[in-house]
């Protein structure tokens, strides 16, 4: 019977030797699936920065949004505004006022690299 009982605690002793190792293994699994995974951490990182930014975007375009429809109510309903856009757009002008008209951009300067040239 003396020689039953230690083998039976070798067992034992192996069997919780495994299910640490077992344990162990699983939770650096979980670990990394839950910062490395599909939804994980860095991902998440992420998104977030995307969110962020399209939030901020959004900001500017409602802002950008608002501008113009502030110009629009001001061309509906303000002679003055109206008269401003055509002299500018259009460049018309009251008779007596000259119209300046800035000169067209000169040709751009070739490359300086001639490599494309044969």
């Amino acid at each position: 019977m003396e020689r039953v009982r230690p083998f039976a605690e070798r067992v034992y002793a192996l069997r919780r030797r495994i299910a640490t190792v077992a344990v162990a293994v699983l939770a650096g699994l979980l670990f990394v699936h839950v910062t490395f995974g599909a939804n994980g951490m860095v991902v998440y990182k992420q998104k977030k920065a995307e969110y962020e930014s399209l939030q901020k975007r959004i900001a500017i375009e409602q802002q950008e949004n608002e501008t113009y429809a502030q110009k629009i109510h001001g061309l509906k309903t303000d002679e003055n505004a109206i008269e401003k856009e055509a002299r500018e757009q259009l460049r018309y002008a009251r008779p007596g006022e000259y119209v300046y008209v800035p000169p067209a951009a000169a040709n751009p300067a070739p490359p300086a690299s001639q490599s494309a040239k044969k």
